[in-house]
Formats: C-alpha cells, structure tokens, sequence
C-alpha cells in the first residue's frame, strides 16, 4: 500500500518488532512513497526495479539510484544486523565486518524464516502490482515448499494416534477438504493432497462418512481462471467438482484409515430460531443452510418438533450472528 497517503514502511516495521515481538527487516526499499511510487531497491541483490505499464507487467532492472544509495546502504546494513541476531554463519561475517555474498544472504533469510527466527519485509503496492512479481520470487525463495514441512495426520485405527504424513507420491493418497465454494457449475471443492496422487476418474472415500466418490474432473484455480489437469500429486491443490463433502473433510483411496483433522465436534452450546421474512424466500433459505452446514462441522439445524421452527445451533452467541450476518449478504435474505 505504498501508494497510499501516509504510507510510512519504517513505521509498519516498528510496529512489526515492537507490538507483535517479531524479529523483522527490510529486503527492499520502496523508489518513492504515495503518488511517487514508482519501484524497489532489492537490498540483498543490490538492484532497482521500476515496475510500469497498466498492470505492473513491464519490469525494468537497473542500478540503485543515486539519491537512495545511502539509505539503501543504511537499511542492508540493519538487515545484517538482524540476521547476525539469530543466524551463527551471519553474525560470524558481522563480527569479521565482512559483507554476506547474495548467496548466504539468500539461505540465511530462508533458514530463519522457515524456523520462525526472521521476518523479511517486502514494499510494494496492489495497485498496478507495483513489487508483486518480487514478493512471489520471495515466497519461492524464502518459504518451504511442500515437502520440508511435516504434516501430522490421525490414525482413526489407534483413537486418533498423531501419524507422520510424508510428502510421497508413492503412498496411499491422503486429502483434506478445506474449503467449499458455489459455482454455476456446482459445488468446488478445494483440496489439498498431503500423500499419494489422485487422477480424474478415480476413486475417493471419505473418511468422515465412509462414502466412496468418483472424481470427475479435476482443476488448477488462477485467480478466477480454471485449468483441467489429468492428475495431481502430494503437495499440490487442487479444486474439484462433482465431490459431495463438508469442510475439512478427510479423503484417501480407501487402503488407509487416516485423517487429517480430528473427527470430533464438540456439541453446540447457543441455539436460535431463525426463518425468513418473506414466505417466498424458503429455497434461499433452506440453500444458505445447507451450504453453511458443508462448511462448517458446529453449525448444527434442525427442526423443533412442537413448534417446527428452524433451529439453529452452533459455539455461541457471536458465531450464530455471524451465519444471520452472512444470509442477509451473501443470498439478500432477511431473517
């Protein structure tokens, strides 16, 4: 948001390190604040990019500008500084006074990152994607990728036993359901693939309600943009259609009971009648519930049976508004 009036980076980063207690720094510097904003510096290459056209998509590289050689000098240096605080191989340079090459800077910032010891900041703005295509090339670099992170699931064979799930294409498929979205063509189902591969046309089972599923067709989300793919292995997401589940559903090929979320639900401690205002309106009604109980496993309805009022039910005052705030929104249904 360094477009915007006011736009202060320093500030935000204080507030990082001194509210939430978080080792941060600066990667880059922004070219120019609010109206001026024009690019970053790249303080671990040592680089200026000017990012221009109508959407951000032509980049130019060059050297840092005069005018910010200081304070870009400046703010690498409290980079340093910063990882020397939490990495053995940075401080050892910092105390020889010797500059980290763009190589041990890179796997310092990495290393520190995926251990939680660091947070590099990067500047930037949505609008016109202004440093967007630095910050992905940060999330590939400095983030795990699916692999180095352990995934913990539950055996429903040993009372839900904590379960190591190995990121390996070669074992028995393991997913998670976690989230739910309308299409025109149906429901989406998002699903992230923790073990195994599943191809389109195969078989799934549902390990919250033993039902075994066909996959349809199979696709890759950009942004609102759709792409069929034929098959998808452990680390990847994808969305599906044609799969009937709630949220946070568990999904394996059947030759494994093993889930990736608890299968308990507490039971619900609030209760509140609700119904439509206008009679007509029954089927968004009863479409809004249905859709809201997929998605969330504490939701609970039903029918009173004396006086044959909807009840809804769920974890507390709050958490029933929330689903008569959403009703009112999303289907322009007055409860």
């Amino acid at each position: 948001k360094l477009d915007r009036t006011g736009a202060n980076p320093d500030k935000v980063i204080d507030g990082l390190r001194n509210q939430l207690s978080l080792n941060a720094a600066a990667v880059q510097v922004p070219i120019g604040l609010e109206e001026g904003h024009e690019g970053v510096v790249d303080l671990v290459e040592d680089k200026s990019y000017i990012f221009t056209g109508e959407k951000g998509e032509t980049i130019e590289e060059g050297p840092i500008p005069d005018d910010l050689a200081d304070l870009a000098a400046e703010k690498k240096a409290l980079l340093i500084e910063t990882l020397a605080d939490v990495d053995d191989e940075i401080a050892e340079l910092f105390l020889m006074e010797e500059t980290p090459s763009v190589e041990e800077l890179k796997a310092a910032i990495r290393r520190n990152t995926i251990d939680l010891k660091f947070v590099p900041v990067f500047m930037g703005s949505a609008f016109k994607n202004k440093g967007v295509q630095a910050l992905l090339d940060g999330v590939i670099e400095y983030l795990p990728n699916p692999t180095e992170v352990p995934n913990t699931g539950l055996d429903l064979d040993d009372n839900e036993a904590p379960l190591p799930i190995p990121c390996d294409i070669t074992k028995p498929l393991v997913a998670l359901a976690f989230k739910l979205e309308e299409s025109k063509f149906g429901q989406l189902t998002y699903m992230r693939i923790y073990q195994g591969s599943l191809k389109k046309g195969g078989y799934i089972t549902n390990m919250s309600t033993g039902k075994k599923l066909k996959v349809p067709r199979l696709v890759r989300m950009h942004s609102d943009e759709m792409q069929d793919v034929d098959s998808v292995a452990a680390g990847d997401v994808v969305a599906m259609f044609g799969v009937d589940c709630s949220s946070m559903d568990s999904f394996t090929d059947g030759t494994v009971n093993v889930a990736m979320s608890s299968m308990f639900v507490p039971n619900p401690v609030m209760s509140l009648a609700v119904k439509p205002k206008l009679s007509t309106a029954s089927d968004k009604f009863g479409k809004a519930l249905g859709r809201f109980t997929k998605e969330d496993p504490t939701l609970r309805i039903h029918t009173d049976q004396e006086s044959k009022e909807t009840i809804l039910s769920g974890m507390g005052e709050l958490h029933l508004e929330v689903y008569v705030e959403r009703m009112k929104r999303e289907y322009d249904l007055e409860c």
